[in-house]
């Protein structure tokens, strides 16, 4: 009958150990692969809106440029320039939304870096361990194999 030695039992506790380990860091880099997600799709949607306010003010423009020329309505002027110096805050304040948005996605990839430099240390690490799992078994193996032919021969030399 096979027993276990205490090496062996070791070895599958420190398996099992670096399993969870690993299924850990497995769930840790898909957390932080959904940040990343949710942080590009907030840049994204900033940039959007300040795309949006660039265009409404260039259109803004456009119509200042085009009341100075034709009829002078004075009324009209005020309000388009007063809606030019609105939309130039509204782009100030977005263009700051937008470099917030830029610094979360730059943090949110850092951390899924780390995170996944560990993950894969925690891989070597395992498939090192494996190895030398191996390695001492197939020296259990030799020596149990060596024992096994040095009595078969030691019996056969006993009844000759």
């Amino acid at each position: 009958m096979y027993r276990m030695r205490n090496h062996q039992i070791f070895f599958l506790i420190n398996k099992s150990f670096a399993k969870n380990i690993l299924n850990i860091q497995y769930k840790l880099e898909e957390q932080a692969k959904t940040i990343l997600g949710e942080a590009n799709k907030r840049l994204l949607e900033e940039q959007s809106i300040l795309t949006a306010f660039l265009n409404q003010k260039e259109n803004y423009d456009i119509q200042y440029r085009e009341s100075m020329t034709s009829y002078l309505d004075f009324q009209k002027i005020n309000e388009l320039r007063r809606a030019i110096e609105v939309m130039k805050s509204r782009i100030r304040t977005q263009m700051i939304s937008v470099h917030v948005a830029e610094k979360n996605v730059d943090n949110a990839r850092s951390k899924l870096q780390e995170i996944m430099i560990v993950r894969k240390s925690h891989e070597v690490l395992r498939e090192k361990a494996m190895e030398e799992y191996r390695i001492e078994m197939n020296k259990e193996e030799v020596k149990e194999i060596d024992q096994l032919v040095s009595y078969k021969y030691t019996k056969s030399n006993q009844l000759q």
